[in-house]
């Protein structure tokens, strides 16, 4: 109805809208006399008359023209009624026309409409009136104005000024939306910049546009309420006025349109202040970054320029003013480098966007100042201790020239007396009282108290020893021949397999192939191709060999931390340089969190933690069997590491020849390329299960030995999870939210047949005596049926997908243990045998298997004797029961079954 506002404007003077109801509810609608009408143009006739049927708003609604031309002549009459039934568009009940009063005209109007009323009635139903009191026997008095007899109240002037302004209200409220939207658009095509002047800059003019916008809204909303307010007082709105309850029904949406849109309005400004806000904090604060590590780079500098080669007391105090002076510069600056890192903590605990960057830059800092000050307190204790021995030296000399210089002085002839000798005694007694106290204290505590000083030859000789020792043994190991080892290749499983794009044949460790997206762990047969074997002839005892293990393990983790570090300085953190910006593309620079993942969180676990924990292992690697399983949960956070590396990987591939990457490497003088790098945290969770078993296999019967079984099975159960988890993120077509389900327990293909209890699909579903092939997904809370779709993508980008079938919550699963008699078919059934489904595995040792298990402990879960059994059937090897594995489990288990009468057929 707004776009042709004007024209409506000018002619809906001349068609009156009464409000008013006739039979069966008809909206009554009033042409009056008007000679004018005959000149409203065609198309702005049909505008008028279709804006007016829409104002009631209902399915259905009839309506009654009243066409008042008692003063006109039945060739008006005719054209009116012609107009009218060409141009209405509504559904039309009646149309009353008021015939000419003067005897000729009524004359005409009768002849007229008797010779043409069936062409009329083909259109529209007419009906003739001679008098408004005719008019009364089709409309209540009550629904009519006074011209007509009637009692409505209703002025035409007043009802074209409610109309404007309520349709005036419903077009600023929609110039309103189109504002919101607009500023909406434009803020999210705007650039952030990376100066923090253009951010304020910004900020301001986002800050008074929003201003404005809420000023519009304001203004807005007070008009609809004063409109509002005249709607209430015009007449209680009730059905006797239906017209102003739908009126008054309109301008209260409006409202509430508008209430929502500025509710929305707020909560998006809010965010985008808040992003920009942060964005000038991070800028700031990273400005205050790179300004302090500078400051602290020049006085590392300075730190190791200092010497220490001092030979003389002159140089040594000429050494400890310049510390001195470099300690005071120091304290003032590290001073100030506390005060970044403690607004770094204060945006982390605001719950910072780069909360990650943030603490990155925090670790970095504080670990240059602790560098720091640890240099320059060892080189201050250094200085001091030289400058105190080449006193003490200075005065010992001294003492000794003096007392040479005294006894050369001493006359031999005349100490051949008695009183002479005495003499000569007591200027020798004398001496000797001041004498240097260095002088007099023993070798023993000399080398105590100057221990620091003849540290370093004494640690030298360590060293030199130590290397002595490991050439001996390498030496050793190196002339020993190493018994052969066949390998013996497994048979290769009826699934096709692609090789893994993320492993070049000089990884040998693991294969986590993200084609497939399964995770293989090599076991024994290949353990001597992976790592170092120590299991050699000769007499090396076992304690010996656990040492080498553990020593391994702590080099290779302490290796693999500075890789991360240089990874995370090296490329992830030079994203911020400003200087080389101009070689990184800007989209590359929003999805850093994807190229690198959650890699600062594994960096600062393993360089604040776990290499700690396994450091403090070195002397007793029997606890780290114990460590491991103390960080189990922190080891989770690789399963989202691992699940985005395919997303990781082709965004690499996008961006593989990017200046920038190849300027990093070039800094970092890494001979691989990032995604080498990016591969470490893989590798290194496919290395401990290695390292693991070489200690188990060197702690036979030993202490410690059940908490590193516990930890080998916690990786592998964590490359399982690895595993499954990175099947799910291939599942389609499932509308929920899958992280509602829990945690994936175990996933794998079988054929499956499918019955319903009734329907008209059990007989199609009988029919069917191929089975179909499902791939089961497990959770905690519900059991997936997928259907697994051709692999797409080229060369080793090969993927698989999974077509989502069926959801059934773990709440209404029951499962018949199996299908007559068969042990490889079990039944799944849903909702009281609603829904069963028969499912067959390859093995009871497979996949199908254990998820069977699984299902079997889901459904026992807290009955400690059919926890026990299950967990020793899964463990049985192929070809052993229960009593090979727990004998015990086997009694208490057929307890069980004679007290419930039941039995288990892999008992």
């Amino acid at each position: 109805s707004c776009d042709f506002y004007f024209e409506k404007q000018r002619f809906i003077l001349y068609i009156y809208f009464l409000g008013g109801r006739g039979e069966h509810s008809s909206v009554i609608i009033t042409l009056p006399e008007c000679s004018a009408f005959s000149d409203i143009p065609e198309e702005a006739l049909v505008k008028v008359f279709t804006y007016l049927t829409l104002i009631p708003r209902q399915p259905g609604v009839k309506f009654i023209i009243i066409l008042d031309r008692r003063l006109d002549t039945w060739a008006s009459i005719k054209t009116a009624l012609a107009r009218i039934a060409a141009s209405f568009p509504g559904n039309l009940h009646l149309v009353l026309v008021l015939r000419p009063t003067s005897f000729f005209h009524r004359t005409v109007t009768d002849i007229g409409f008797r010779f043409s009323q069936d062409d009329f009635m083909l259109k529209m139903p007419v009906v003739m009136l001679s008098s408004v009191t005719d008019l009364l026997r089709y409309i209540d008095e009550n629904q009519l104005t006074s011209e007509f007899g009637g009692t409505l109240d209703y002025c035409h002037s007043d009802w074209i000024v409610l109309r404007t302004a309520i349709e005036s209200f419903a077009v600023t409220v929609k110039d309103i939306a189109q504002m919101l939207q607009g500023f909406g658009t434009e803020v999210a095509e705007t650039e952030l910049p990376d100066e923090g002047k253009a951010i304020e800059h910004l900020l301001e003019i986002h800050t008074e546009k929003y201003r404005k916008l809420k000023d519009a809204i304001r203004s807005v909303s007070k008009e609809g309420r004063h409109l509002l307010a005249n709607l209430e007082t015009t007449g209680k709105v009730d059905d006797s006025q239906w017209d102003v309850k739908l009126d008054w029904e309109t301008v209260q949406r409006l409202l509430a349109q508008l209430r929502d849109m500025e509710s929305a309005f707020d909560g998006f400004f809010e965010k985008h202040h808040l992003k920009l806000h942060q964005h000038l904090q991070l800028l700031r604060y990273e400005q205050s970054f790179q300004e302090m590590d500078l400051c602290l780079e020049h006085l590392m500098g300075q730190e190791k320029e200092l010497s220490l080669n001092v030979n003389t007391l002159a140089q040594a105090e000429v050494a400890l003013k310049k510390l001195d002076c470099l300690e005071s510069n120091s304290q003032e600056v590290m001073s100030r480098a506390q005060i970044i890192i403690l607004h770094g903590h204060q945006l982390s605990a605001g719950h910072h966007y780069a909360l990650a960057l943030i603490m990155q830059r925090c670790n970095e800092l504080r670990h240059r100042c602790d560098s720091l000050s640890a240099a320059l307190k060892t080189k201050h204790s250094f200085l001091m201790q030289t400058h105190q021995l080449l006193l003490c030296l200075g005065q010992a000399q001294t003492w000794c020239d003096d007392g040479a210089y005294m006894l050369a002085n001493q006359l031999v002839d005349k100490s051949q007396s008695k009183e002479g000798a005495q003499v000569a005694l007591r200027e020798i007694e004398k001496f000797l009282e001041v004498a240097p106290s260095m002088l007099s204290s023993s070798l023993e505590v000399l080398s105590m108290e100057y221990e620091a000083v003849i540290t370093m030859f004494e640690k030298h000789a360590a060293v030199q020893q130590m290397i002595q020792n490991r050439q001996a043994c390498l030496r050793k190991l190196a002339d020993k021949h190493v018994r052969p080892v066949q390998l013996v290749t497994p048979r290769p499983d009826n699934t096709p397999r692609s090789k893994s794009p993320l492993f070049s044949p000089k990884h040998k460790e693991c294969e986590l192939n993200f084609s497939c997206i399964q995770i293989e762990v090599i076991h024994d047969y290949q353990e001597s191709r992976s790592c170092v074997s120590y299991s050699l002839d000769g007499d090396d005892s076992p304690d010996l060999l656990k040492r080498h293990v553990m020593r391994e393990l702590i080099e290779t983790e302490r290796i693999y931390v500075d890789e991360l570090l240089s990874v995370l300085l090296g490329y992830r953190a030079e994203m911020d340089n400003p200087v080389l910006s101009g070689l990184l593309p800007p989209i590359l620079r929003s999805k850093r969190d994807l190229l690198f993942g959650n890699m600062p969180e594994i960096y600062n676990f393993h360089s604040r933690v776990f290499l700690q924990d396994l450091e403090g292992c070195l002397e007793a690697p029997e606890t780290v069997g114990a460590c491991f399983l103390e960080r189990k949960e922190n080891f989770q956070m690789y399963e989202w590491y691992c699940q985005n590396k395919p997303r990781s990987e082709a965004l690499w591939r996008q961006f593989s020849d990017c200046a920038f990457f190849h300027e990093c490497q070039t800094k970092l003088e890494h001979k691989l390329g990032l995604d080498s790098y990016l591969l470490k945290p893989v590798q290194r969770l496919t290395k401990y299960q290695l390292l693991l078993k070489e200690l188990l296999k060197y702690s036979p019967d030993c202490e410690g030995t059940s908490e590193l079984q516990g930890a080998l099975t916690a990786m592998l159960d964590l490359l399982k999870s690895v595993n499954d988890s990175m099947h799910q993120i291939s599942i389609t077509g499932y509308e929920g939210d899958i992280c509602a389900l829990g945690r994936v327990l175990m996933q794998g293909s079988f054929s499956v047949w499918i019955s319903h209890k009734r329907g008209p699909t059990r007989m199609k579903e009988l029919a069917r005596f191929k089975p179909m092939q499902r791939h089961f997904f497990l959770y905690e809370k519900a059991l997936l049926l997928c259907k697994r779709r051709e692999e797409h993508g080229e060369g080793n980008n090969k993927t698989p997908s999974y077509s989502f079938k069926h959801c059934l919550k773990m709440t209404a699963v029951g499962i018949t243990e199996n299908v007559k008699g068969d042990v490889k078919k079990f039944e799944v059934w849903y909702s009281g045998r609603e829904e069963v489904y028969v499912v067959q595995v390859r093995c009871l040792r497979t996949v199908g298997g254990d998820i069977w298990f699984s299902l079997q402990q889901l459904q026992m879960k807290g009955d400690p004797t059919l926890s026990r059994f299950v967990t020793a059937a899964i463990r049985a090897p192929v070809g052993c029961t229960v009593r090979h594995v727990d004998p015990q489990a086997s009694q208490l288990i057929e307890v069980y079954f004679c007290k419930h009468k039941s039995r288990n057929v892999l008992f």
